[in-house]
């Protein structure tokens, strides 16, 4: 006797990634116009970070469908992104510097 075994598959639905989509929209359009709008540095720079943060959370969870994969996916990959991060932090220091050491 053999048992069919059926595999579901978890994963998003038209639906939510349309509301994902439409939070993206929202998000880029808020962007463009702090782009546009005399905001303070400090408050521009801050929300434009900050936004950006929650859009790539956005997209690599859903479109990049890690929030329905295993968590042992996830811890594989978030040290890398933390190796990343300090490396990127490391040299930030010499890429501010490049601009004023060139001959004039």
């Amino acid at each position: 006797m053999s048992e069919h075994i059926e595999e579901i598959h978890v994963g998003g639905t038209t639906g939510t990634f349309a509301k994902v989509w439409i939070a993206l929209l929202a998000m880029t359009g808020v962007e463009v116009l702090l782009a546009y709008e005399q905001v303070p540095t400090l408050i521009m720079l801050t929300a434009l970070l900050g936004l950006s943060i929650v859009k790539a959370a956005l997209i690599i969870a859903y479109f990049m469908h890690l929030k329905f994969e295993r968590l042992s996916l996830f811890l594989t990959l978030f040290p890398m992104l933390i190796f990343c991060i300090i490396l990127m932090l490391t040299f930030l220091g010499d890429a501010t510097r490049i601009p004023h050491m060139r001959p004039f």
